[in-house]
């Protein structure tokens, strides 16, 4: 029997065609897409194989799922005898559990979000083609950890590192060095050499994040409060450090103008940066998906934004002018503002002296609606005297 498994060029992917060639060894061929080259893949498997189907040849896709028309030729090629089997677990994707030959999860079991790996290696072990052990369950605990972001929350810095490896070195040797774990070790571990190089890349993604929190701009699209950054780079590790900087955004689009893609990261739960994504073309998850920089994506995401000034960081130095108190803010058209608790439970916002009529039960309310009304940031210590000292003066005057 051979075997053909398409899949995707990330993490969650690559692991998968780790999977596969420790089950299958060399009759196993495996090629990793981007979520665009898939169904180039899957039309040219059908056209090949669209008169003799092949009895001794499986198909595996995982991790992707692909566009209406393959979807049709694939059914038919299943109905024809054909032997496939897609794997997902991306939200997008559950209407391919109506084919006998999908199976989509988004949870494992309740509250555990699945992986691609993590579902990909229970079908392998319930058809009896690999064996669990204790190396196979780490390493695959470690993927479905990362590709969910639930590793940030346990606290699984592995995980993190086991993505920054494989992205420090080609899909190739990074599968032989897996491989090569998996076969001769009973638990996973990283090498010396390995850790010390995922220091200094450690270090690297740091001084690029504070790079791009200088970089963000804020932006509307329809009514959602975006950051809008240009980033190449730890797109993941990105999007969860803007998002923790900048709460009031409801998520980050991230673009890469080089490969015309846009990734998009949420750490709200009540958005869905998957519908987001659907309506560009793209799909996802709740809380990570992406889309191609469609004509109309540019002109939301590139075109709109471009003449608008980075989003103002929070000064953090200040003794006297802090969050949950008398705080000022100021954006970049010299609004002033003034955030304070007029009476227990009524949190209340001054624009250039003047109150607004709103009132908040919390700071972090008030604080978010003037961040995404006014796109301003906590200023200087020095500010909040000079409008508090202007408003002493005015009163004096009267």
């Amino acid at each position: 029997m051979q075997f053909l498994l398409l899949t995707h060029n990330d993490l969650d992917g690559v692991s998968c065609g780790i999977l596969a060639k420790y089950a299958f060894g060399q009759n196993v061929d495996v090629r990793y897409n981007s979520v665009n080259s898939l169904d180039y893949q899957v039309e040219h498997f059908l056209s090949e194989h669209n008169e003799n189907i092949p009895k001794e040849l499986q198909l595996f896709i995982t991790d992707l799922s692909v566009n209406k028309e393959n979807e049709l030729g694939l059914n038919e090629f299943a109905k024809k005898g054909g032997k496939i089997q897609l794997i997902d677990h991306h939200k997008t994707a559950l209407h391919f559990n109506e084919y006998n030959w999908g199976s989509v999860q988004v949870e494992e079991s309740e509250g555990k979000l699945a992986s691609a790996t993590s579902l990909f290696y229970t079908y392998l072990v319930s058809k009896g083609l690999i064996e669990a052990k204790e190396i196979l369950n780490q390493y695959v605990e470690m993927v479905r950890q990362y590709d969910t972001w639930e590793w940030e929350r346990n606290e699984n810095t592995r995980a993190k590192r086991l993505n920054d490896l494989l992205y420090l070195q080609s899909i190739e040797e990074f599968e032989e060095s897996m491989l090569s774990r998996l076969y001769n070790q009973e638990e996973f571990s990283f090498s010396d050499f390995e850790e010390k190089l995922l220091d200094v890349e450690e270090d690297k993604t740091e001084r690029y994040i504070r790079r791009k929190k200088r970089e963000i701009i804020q932006a509307k699209v329809g009514k959602a409060c975006i950051g809008v950054v240009y980033a190449e780079l730890y797109h993941s590790e990105l999007g969860n450090a803007l998002g923790k900087e900048y709460r009031h955004l409801d998520c980050i689009a991230i673009l890469n103008m080089g490969n015309r893609k846009i990734s998009f990261r949420t750490i709200h739960d009540d958005f869905d940066v998957s519908e987001l994504a659907a309506k560009y073309g793209g799909g996802g998850h709740a809380k990570a998906a992406g889309c191609s920089i469609t004509k109309e994506a540019f002109k939301q995401f590139v075109e709109k934004p471009f003449s608008l000034k980075p989003i103002k960081q929070d000064f953090t130095h200040n003794k006297m002018n802090k969050k949950e108190r008398c705080s000022h803010y100021e954006n970049h058209d010299n609004e002033q503002f003034l955030l304070y608790e007029k009476e227990k439970g009524n949190w209340v916002i001054e624009k250039n002296h003047d109150l607004l009529k709103e009132g908040y039960a919390t700071f972090e309310l008030a604080e978010q609606f003037l961040k995404r009304s006014f796109s301003a940031s906590l200023s200087k210590d020095e500010q909040l005297v000079n409008y508090l000292f202007h408003f002493y003066n005015n009163e004096i005057k009267k």
